[in-house]
């Protein structure tokens, strides 16, 4: 047991490093055998669990108010202060319990991942690492004020998305080149931040020993099934099978809308002229329709779902200063996921409910595994959770079942669901193969023209 080992996260997330350092000195002092492997893992994991969850937990209130001066303030000085240090003494103690040769049971793949961790870890990218934490944090305050005037009220952009579903063409251009113009305004701030990040990638790629950002990233994200000649594969298969059936989707479209070309503005409209899909007024509503369809698909995730509800772990209506997109993360000490998204009324923020819980339901999962090295799986499986858990609940979407539609309002919000599932999948493929090029044409990828 270490010694006067703190027993609550607030109690812990009160230390300065001075405080946490004897711990991992503690533990680096063990001499470890076979008898006492098991419970030493287990103290190194109570540990970790702490300082990762501090750091967790200072995220999600900095993605919640992205113009909370105290809180950035608070999570710089982890990331100044605690961040690093405990980065490198987990590394010794990575590198002790590799060094072992000792086996534990149920380890054999975190194990393995620990071993690709420990070798691509370099003191120098500390700094690195750090700062391009604090970069994500500075990109999320950019986006989030983003706001415009509509109709005499201030909007967020995502208070602006049911716009572009209006039946008036006219006024869906209107509302999208006003959102993209407001946009714009920060491009020459987030073109300079890109370069930034840029070199810190550069600089990550050339501390490891290795060519560019991409085979550090590779080994990073613990991709030891596939390669990037794998992924542009898949990409040319995409092409040759999928966006013809994408092209297909946008024909029908463009024909049913009646017009000559599809623009950006035409492509979340009824394309039968129907009223726009209106699933909930509120995240209250939202909210209690979800732990409704999640226990119709199982009582156990909808008991899940209730404890995150009963324990305040949701944050799903959008308003201003809060971090773009939705996620779901977990506080790794508590077991426990957390849910942030950005609703404004649409059947996409019920998609999103659908998926992020699918996350979530994965960490309630893993929370039976004792160990924190168990606890972490590839964003591969993650998204395995999460898009099947939209499968999974979309035939409880009408209201007989406790969910949002009546019954022809399902089918639609169905079919919209899976013709997106196809359209994704050229855009998923177009991204990743930017990503590809970006680091294998690094000089090109830092100008703003391209």
């Amino acid at each position: 047991m270490l010694t006067n080992f703190p027993s609550t996260i607030t109690e812990f997330m009160g230390l300065e490093w001075t405080q946490i350092e004897p711990f991992y000195n503690e533990l680096s002092a063990h001499v470890l055998t076979a008898d006492n492997a098991e419970a030493w893992l287990t103290d190194w994991s109570r540990l970790a669990e702490m300082v990762d969850e501090t750091q967790t937990r200072l995220m999600v209130e900095k993605t919640r108010n992205t113009a909370d001066a105290d809180i950035e303030q608070r999570y710089n000085n982890f990331l100044d202060t605690i961040y690093p240090r405990a980065e490198a003494a987990n590394q010794r103690l990575k590198e002790k319990l590799l060094g072992s040769e000792l086996t534990i049971p149920g380890m054999e793949i975190p194990l393995r991942n620990m071993r690709a961790e420990a070798d691509l870890f370099r003191t120098e990218s500390l700094p690195l690492l750090t700062e391009e934490h604090k970069m994500r944090m500075e990109y999320d305050k950019i986006v989030g004020a983003q706001t415009v005037t509509w109709e005499g009220e201030e909007r967020t952009i995502a208070q602006m998305q049911p716009v572009l579903q209006d039946a008036d063409r006219g006024k869906r251009e209107q509302a999208w080149r006003l959102m993209s113009e407001r946009q714009l305004q920060d491009r020459e701030t987030l073109n300079e931040m890109w370069k930034r990040f840029f070199g810190l990638r550069v600089g990550l790629a050339s501390n490891a020993d290795l060519t560019d950002y991409r085979a550090y990233i590779w080994r990073k994200m613990l991709r030891f099934d596939y390669t990037p000649e794998n992924c542009k594969q898949f990409a040319d298969a995409i092409e040759q099978v999928v966006v013809p059936a994408a092209a297909r989707i946008y024909e029908r479209r463009r024909q049913q809308l009646g017009v000559d070309t599809l623009r950006p503005w035409d492509l979340e409209v009824d394309p039968l002229n129907r009223a726009p899909l209106h699933p909930f007024d509120t995240g209250a509503e939202l909210d209690s329709k979800g732990a409704a369809i999640f226990n119709h698909v199982d009582p156990e995730l909808g008991a899940y779902y209730e404890t995150m509800r009963r324990e305040d772990l949701l944050d799903l209506e959008n308003r201003k200063n809060k971090a773009p997109g939705g996620y779901c993360t977990t506080y790794v000490r508590a077991r426990r996921p957390f849910i942030l998204m950005n609703a404004v009324g649409m059947h996409s923020d019920v998609q999103t409910l659908l998926h992020e819980a699918g996350h979530a339901f994965h960490t309630f999962e893993t929370a039976k595994l004792p160990y924190f090295q168990q606890l972490f799986y590839t964003s591969e499986i993650a998204e395995v959770a999460s898009m099947s858990m939209e499968l999974l609940s979309a035939p409880y979407l009408s209201a007989d079942q406790g969910g949002y539609y009546t019954s022809e309002d399902a089918a639609r919000a169905r079919i919209e669901h899976l013709e997106s599932n196809i359209l994704f999948w050229p855009y998923m493929a177009v991204v990743d193969m930017f990503q590809q090029w970006v680091y294998e044409n690094p000089a090109d990828a830092v100008d703003p023209a391209n």
